[in-house]
């Protein structure tokens, strides 16, 4: 039986490995114990294979992969999966790399995952881009035929991205546009979270299946709610707080960013919760607005200073005036926001308590369970 403290791998004690698998069956909501079916199924695996293609892209979602630490790049492409092609990361070059995607695609036909990073341009059969004399539409076809699954990383490969922007000169579309008999899991963003693709990964080979996904093909563990659900800033947002302009005293105080053209009121991501650089920032935090980088309709399309349309723009009746000019009175925006998030507790502990109150034709059975 192994300990805690042996080593399995370069350094990496088990300790580690099981804080990993820990922190990804978080991520996807999954019950505690599940990281021992996790661990069981990374070990059990045996490194599964991975194709990562690059196409129309600038290389951030790899960049931002590189960036991750629980587990290291290192750890996570040696040691839990084998990743037997990557352009940007793999030591072979030419005839080399060319025979190390052809050995993979062979040895593991049906079963290796392939990733895709940016765009695939369809315009003039896919001429404008070329890797290895063949395009990249050849190459994406080709490789999909032997794959098990298929996971656009970022929201080029995702949706197309800023290459598919009007006029659109390639014809650059995502993979769900070119491949349809496959399962595909979308994890957009530019870049994405690199523990979102992580998690999307040992999800599928832990249960053989795909996480849930909504109607865009993202999983819902990371995609499930609305940014602005989440923010740090949503306090000021309901007492009518906003900055007005970057770096007067309303942008450095913290307000909230909507009136600035943020987009978290219309997108799906869990960029306020992962947050980015395993040193708890991501953009909204540093002050910029979102930019919806995870939504098709929006990233590249809507500029940043245009505002999204939400329900509720004006803070109810009940808040104070924002602008008054006595500054005794009224709350400041630290207590706006501890407030608004005690607010929030009172609702979330209101309704659990609503669950557990008898309800009627009960008979008081749940209060007599609890004594």
């Amino acid at each position: 039986m192994k300990k805690d403290d042996d080593i399995i791998c370069d350094g990496v004690t088990r300790r580690d490995f099981l804080k990993t698998c820990v922190t990804v069956t978080a991520m996807m909501g999954l019950p505690f114990a599940m990281h021992a079916k996790i661990a069981e199924a990374v070990e059990t695996n045996q490194n599964p294979a991975v194709i990562w293609l690059h196409f129309q892209e600038c290389t951030g979602c790899s960049e931002s992969l590189l960036r991750s630490t629980h587990p290291t790049i290192s750890t996570l492409i040696l040691d839990m999966i084998s990743l037997d092609y990557h352009e940007t990361l793999m030591a072979g070059a030419g005839h080399q790399a060319e025979k190390s995607l052809h050995d993979s695609m062979t040895a593991n036909k049906g079963k290796y995952i392939l990733v895709v990073e940016g765009a695939i341009p369809t315009k003039d059969n896919g001429i404008y881009c070329k890797v290895s004399g063949k395009t990249s539409l050849e190459t994406l076809r080709t490789l999909a035929e032997g794959a098990a699954a298929i996971i656009p990383i970022g929201t080029c490969a995702s949706y197309g991205g800023i290459q598919s922007v009007a006029p659109n000169p390639t014809g650059a579309v995502g993979v769900r546009d070119i491949v349809k008999d496959k399962p595909i899991i979308n994890i957009p963003g530019c870049p994405p979270n690199p523990y979102n693709f992580l998690s999307t990964v040992m999800y599928f080979l832990t249960f053989k299946k795909l996480p849930e996904l909504d109607t865009l093909g993202r999983p819902k563990f990371a995609y499930g709610r609305k940014i602005h659900e989440h923010c740090e800033r949503r306090p000021h947002f309901d007492a009518g707080r906003f900055a007005l302009k970057y770096g007067d005293p309303t942008h450095a105080e913290g307000y909230c960013l909507y009136k600035l053209g943020c987009k978290g009121p219309e997108t799906f991501a869990n960029c306020s919760v992962q947050r980015f650089n395993d040193t708890g920032v991501w953009p909204v935090s540093v002050g910029h607005p979102c930019i919806g980088c995870t939504e098709p309709d929006i990233l590249f399309k809507k500029a940043i200073a245009e505002k999204v349309q939400i329900h509720l723009p004006t803070p109810p009746d009940t808040y104070a005036p924002v602008n008054l000019k006595d500054k005794g009175k009224g709350a400041d925006p630290l207590t706006t926001g501890v407030l608004g998030l005690a607010a929030g507790a009172a609702l979330g502990a209101g309704a659990m308590l609503a669950k557990k109150l008898p309800k009627d034709g009960d008979h008081g059975e749940e209060e007599t369970k609890d004594e």
